[in-house]
């Protein structure tokens, strides 16, 4: 594939969308030391600015209880977790959710750590939590600050497994939770309806709309399996039929559907699974890139899920490679899709012109952007499994001047940022030591690799082969 950047023409913003948020398990993980290690890593390396997580009002964070039949609030883990966010440059993305067992009308529970997933007993004390909640924040950190804080009502509701009741019984929780916030603060955002599978946008707006309840923005889940959830075929079958931007189309679709409001992906990853070895090998960093690019100027919010493979929705592995949601292994070790981000953070905010003449058949997509002195070119060549891919030729040119004739190349492929392939090759211990986790950290890294510039005729041509489900950044900078 030939690409022609264009470095005279004008440019568009490219905004860096999917580092407004990144996902984690549920809240009392956020009071784990190597958790909070972690998340600073990823907001320092990263650039994430929230993080999002289940949970926070689940009995292991002690924020409802009964005494002599009275309710009682604590908040003080809540705290603890909002104060490092704030410390770290951080700020919490609020997932509404689970119900308090002192609360809830049933005893329906989700996840390892089983978060109540039934509607209250109660909907005036639904409506009193949430409502002392936002006060104690907003009497702590301000009101300012937590006006900063998007407010996110439930998870997949539309999912029997995280929701018993209707969905007119999710409008009536959303609508109390609202009523709550907007009662502390007008400016605190509130929105959902958090679905699975972009699911009851039209509905949720319709509700809001025809009851006068605030609805500030949309959020949704997708992954590229949900049509095989869906329809109940093979996933990786499923998935080849439906193209390799399946993610796009479903953004698409979820932008006309949320209007004017802007739209928040807060979960999506390759697959839902936490079992999934794609996860941990390049195959996750190829689609991320694709993904990100696909779905640019459709979503204003892209929140990955997850950061870390601390995470225990089924139960917490001790394997550093067991197929986990994270960028991070539970040892701290950068996977490829890590990498990705790190690659994608380092893009600029200035998109370039950038005219290739790829085939009907090609996997390879590519960006180019602007920072400072420098221009960068990423490039991925994915397609989903069970469908075909092979490794394909980049050239990429662009004017002899102002760009001088210095270039590199980082890459994540089966040989560059693989700290999964060297595990496999030490014997795929089940717990590695501190020699071979110092290894795997290492192995993981990015490599700046110098590369070839042709120069003729008043332009310059960098080629390299990028192979199935790799990703390669390439940058020239000017003397």
């Amino acid at each position: 594939m030939k690409c022609v950047i264009d470095t005279a023409g004008a440019v568009t913003p490219f905004a860096h969308f999917w580092e407004e948020c990144v996902g984690s398990c549920h809240a009392a993980l956020g009071n784990r030391e190597d958790w909070r290690r972690q998340l600073r890593q990823c907001r320092e390396e990263l650039g994430f600015r929230r993080v999002r997580f289940h949970g926070i009002l689940d009995d292991d964070m002690s924020v409802f209880g009964r005494r002599a039949g009275h309710g009682h609030y604590s908040f003080h883990n809540i705290d603890l977790i909002f104060d490092y966010l704030l410390h770290i440059g951080m700020k919490p993305f609020v997932e509404l959710g689970f119900m308090p067992e002192g609360m809830a009308s049933g005893t329906n529970t989700v996840f390892h750590y089983k978060g109540n997933v039934t509607p209250p007993a109660d909907w005036r004390e639904w409506e009193a939590l949430v409502e002392t909640l936002a006060r104690h924040l907003v009497g702590r950190y301000g009101a300012p600050e937590v006006s900063a804080w998007p407010f996110e009502i439930w998870n997949e509701p539309n999912l029997p497994v995280f929701w018993t009741g209707s969905r007119e019984d999710y409008f009536k929780l959303y609508r109390h939770a609202a009523r709550a916030l907007k009662r502390v603060d007008h400016r605190i955002p509130v929105g959902g309806p958090a679905t699975a599978r972009n699911e009851w946008i039209p509905e949720i707006r319709s509700f809001c709309e025809s009851t006068g309840t605030p609805l500030d923005f949309i959020s949704t889940h997708h992954y590229p399996t949900d049509d095989a959830v869906d329809h109940g075929a093979d996933m990786e079958s499923q998935m080849a039929a439906a193209g390799r931007a399946v993610l796009r189309g479903m953004a698409e679709k979820a932008r006309v559907e949320a209007g004017r409001l802007p739209l928040y992906y807060t979960e999506w990853s390759n697959s839902p699974s936490s079992r999934d070895p794609f996860h941990d090998r390049p195959y996750a960093a190829a689609f991320i890139v694709k993904s990100v690019l696909d779905v640019a100027g459709l979503v204003d919010m892209y929140s990955f899920w997850a950061f870390s493979d601390i995470f225990e929705e089924e139960w917490f592995p001790s394997e550093p490679f067991h197929g986990g949601f994270g960028l991070l292994s539970i040892h701290g070790v950068p996977k490829p899709s890590y990498r990705a981000f790190q690659i994608l953070h380092g893009l600029g905010t200035e998109r370039l012109g950038l005219t290739c003449d790829a085939s009907t058949a090609s996997t390879l997509d590519a960006v180019a952007t602007r920072s400072g002195s420098r221009i960068i070119v990423l490039a991925c060549n994915h397609n989903v499994p069970k469908a075909p891919i092979s490794a394909e030729t980049l050239e990429v040119w662009l004017p002899e001047s102002p760009v001088s004739s210095r270039a590199w190349v980082e890459r994540i492929d089966e040989e560059h940022a693989n700290p999964c392939r060297m595990w496999d090759d030490r014997g795929s211990p089940q717990y590695p030591d501190a020699h071979l986790i110092d290894d795997l950290v290492a192995g993981s890294a990015l490599r700046k690799e110098r590369v070839a510039v042709e120069r003729g005729g008043g332009r310059q041509k960098v080629t390299l082969v990028v192979p199935p489900h790799g990703v390669a950044a390439i940058t020239f900078e000017s003397d």
